[in-house]
């Protein structure tokens, strides 16, 4: 969508103070078009806005927003997707709230591609960031694209397994698209905007706010065919991604865990409302019917566990120091010694509180 006139109507009518999704599509619905709907009186207007929503309608756009995001849509690679635009998100076109207007920086044709969303903790494990990452690039591979929210964690460790597959991410954000939130990303942002694709509904300028991220989570989930939950505790925003999913007729799947970790209770209470245990890659593409995705699906063997005393003694949960000493009937000082060795091997991971645990 070039900045053309037409742009920058849809730009202005949405860029009015107060005035929200359903009630835009109102004035669509009876003016037919932005054009007509900015164009019209205050007694036309008062079939459809309340007398507040009508001054805030006449007062109209500020115009150094309106600037800014022209100014922002006339660079390369940036691009708007109004209601009714042939590229626009047709799964998210379903759902209950569509945005009126998307921002999108990068590739707009990866968000009509066949996707998934993989969402989990911002405080994931080791083991939690390594089969996200796993996993994404696998699914990437079969054809799907991988869908997060950039957050530091979980979302983090998929947006570069998607990234790593041939079928690259789509991040959708809490802010305008003019900033990266959190700053840590910047350089993933940097990369998935030349490889896949970063979304906001949000305005040029918008701050990180705690009421922008369930509102980015509905689109997570709306232009998914699905939601995978890697890691998540039982209060956490990627249950509600995960509620928005089911509200809009979409998979939800969720990765089992230790029952000695929080980061699973969130999982498991997914699983217990009929959300599908999965164990392999191959589980999501049995129930997302990758037959219609036209993605191939390639499979990859586990590779064999790595054989050590302190791994076997460690198993697959977090556990310290002075418990391996007592399963292994070792010093701590010849346990320390031997953690360091695996640890450089890639094969173990420190966690908070001296505790280890086994990696993939």
């Amino acid at each position: 969508m070039s900045t053309d006139h037409w742009v920058e109507d849809w730009v202005r009518f949405t860029l009015v103070e107060g005035i929200g999704n359903a009630t835009q599509r109102k004035l669509l619905q009876h003016f037919g078009s932005p054009g007509k709907g900015l164009a019209a009186s205050a007694m036309e207007l008062a079939q459809v806005l309340s007398e507040a929503q009508r001054s805030a309608w006449l007062r109209g756009a500020d115009p150094a927003k309106v600037d800014r995001a022209l100014g922002w849509l006339s660079q390369p690679g940036h691009h708007a997707l109004a209601l009714g635009d042939e590229k626009y998100p047709p799964l998210l076109l379903q759902t209950a709230d569509p945005p009126s207007l998307l921002y999108v920086s990068g590739d707009v044709g990866k968000l009509g591609n066949p996707c998934l969303a993989v969402v989990g903790s911002r405080n994931a494990t080791p083991a939690g960031l390594d089969t996200a990452k796993d996993f994404s690039k696998t699914l990437s591979d079969a054809g799907l694209t991988v869908v997060s929210g950039l957050a530091l964690g979980i979302d983090t460790a998929a947006h570069e397994g998607g990234l790593l597959g041939a079928g690259a991410t789509i991040a959708v954000v809490g802010t305008g698209l003019d900033l990266v939130y959190p700053a840590r990303n910047r350089d993933l942002a940097h990369r998935i905007a030349a490889l896949g694709a970063i979304v906001s509904e949000f305005p040029l300028g918008t701050r990180p706010s705690g009421a922008n991220f369930p509102r980015r989570n509905r689109i997570i989930s709306g232009i998914s065919r699905g939601v995978l939950v890697v890691e998540a505790a039982i209060r956490s925003g990627s249950l509600s991604t995960a509620r928005y999913a089911g509200e809009q007729g979409r998979e939800v799947l969720a990765i089992p865990g230790s029952i000695h970790s929080p980061l699973s209770r969130g999982c498991h209470w997914l699983i217990k409302q009929g959300a599908k245990l999965v164990e392999s890659a191959a589980d999501v593409l049995e129930e997302l019917h990758p037959e219609t995705s036209g993605g191939a699906i390639r499979q990859r063997e586990t590779p064999p566990l790595v054989q050590d005393p302190l791994l076997d003694a460690l198993g697959f949960d977090p556990c310290d120091l002075e418990m391996l000493s007592g399963r292994l009937g070792w010093t701590i000082e010849e346990v320390t010694a031997r953690v360091l060795e695996v640890e450089l091997a890639g094969c173990l991971a420190r966690l908070p509180g001296g505790k280890v645990q086994r990696r993939r």
